[in-house]
């Protein structure tokens, strides 16, 4: 198993980011990943520590599909590539609604069209095989719909990309999502894992890969797991807690909780719907507390560092690829490198 390194970039100078990376580096680290919700972009710092490291590839998890077009994606996908020398890894994703249609102002309507049509348009537009058309629901290339001048022509990028085809990584949690990501994607970026329950969590993933005629070893599993460092277990279990109540609590006007869905999955049906109602009640202390102790240690790394570190013991027998750790603790990524 790879390990990898989530900056959780928040636009603090870089001199406090770097350290970090080049230890990450140093002691063999597979990947760092930057991230980006509705302050940094995920891109810049990328570009940055592409020119201050050698080894250690770069990726982002996940940069924003409504915050970009489909070939500006593929024009920085490429940039960072060459700038990496083939070190990039893309992570898309779709946000969420408030942030896409509050931050962005673009609808978030028909995510799985607009995924899929998305990824199409990168890939061909990196490949640069030929002038880029496409004629989709969400999408058209070029464009004629209502304002266009009615002159446009396909275009193939200018640039010669390093590698014709970048690994691409989705961030999905809903089992439709999920399964296009069997479907198409090279890797699956998730926040919400547990080795435990690996054949439901994974479910939705696999029947993708079956209908695309894939096998499960083509697409990465790639988690980002909270970490808690604390003196006991269960101090860091109490500093998720409140997080975890928030996740699977959350009760929108006409919105799905994809979080609450993945708990049903796990097993965690009485505890999740008893969370759900506190919350929606009004009684968020009750709703933390009830947040089951053996979902915490199954899903998140807490408590002291041998703590931790026997639980990655139990990381290393499953499925996944690369396990990406959210944390600047030095001394927890030696540990991980060693044990993973």
């Amino acid at each position: 198993m790879r390990l990898g390194l989530a900056l959780g970039y928040g636009g603090e100078p870089i001199e406090q980011v770097l350290p970090i990376v080049e230890h990450a580096e140093r002691i063999g680290v597979d990947s760092v990943w930057s991230v980006e919700e509705y302050g940094p972009d995920a891109v810049s710092v990328l570009g940055y520590l592409a020119a201050r490291t050698e080894r250690i590839a770069l990726g982002t998890a996940v940069m924003q599909i409504p915050a970009r077009t489909p070939a500006a994606t593929a024009m920085t996908a490429m940039t960072l590539d060459v700038l990496s020398n083939g070190r990039f890894h893309l992570g898309l994703g779709l946000s969420v609604p408030w942030i896409v249609e509050g931050w962005h102002g673009q609808p978030y309507d028909r995510p799985l069209r607009r995924t899929r049509e998305y990824v199409d348009i990168v890939r061909a537009a990196v490949a640069r095989e030929e002038r880029v058309r496409y004629d989709g629901e969400i999408h058209q290339l070029p464009y004629r719909g209502p304002g266009s001048s009615g002159r446009a022509r396909p275009v193939r990028s200018e640039m010669t990309p390093l590698r014709p085809r970048i690994p691409l990584y989705l961030g999905a949690i809903g089992p439709r999502n999920l399964a296009l990501t069997g479907e198409i994607a090279d890797g699956w970026l998730c926040g919400l894992y547990a080795p435990e329950h690996e054949k439901a969590l994974t479910a939705p993933l696999d029947e993708g890969i079956a209908r695309a005629g894939r096998a499960p070893e083509d697409v990465a599993i790639c988690p980002i797991p909270y970490v808690a460092h604390a003196d006991t277990v269960e101090e860091g279990r109490e500093a998720l807690r409140p997080l975890f109540a928030h996740l699977l609590g959350a009760v929108g006007p006409g919105g799905r909780n994809t979080y609450f869905d993945v708990a049903l999955s796990m097993g965690y049906e009485g505890a999740a719907r008893d969370i759900r109602d506190r919350m929606a009640g009004g009684d968020k202390p009750g709703a933390v507390a009830a947040v089951p102790d053996r979902f915490l240690d199954e899903v998140a790394l807490l408590g002291p560092t041998p703590a931790m570190r026997d639980r990655l013991a139990a990381w290393k027998e499953s499925r996944v690829d690369t396990l990406i750790l959210l944390d600047r603790d030095p001394g927890l990524l030696e540990v991980a490198r060693d044990v993973l």
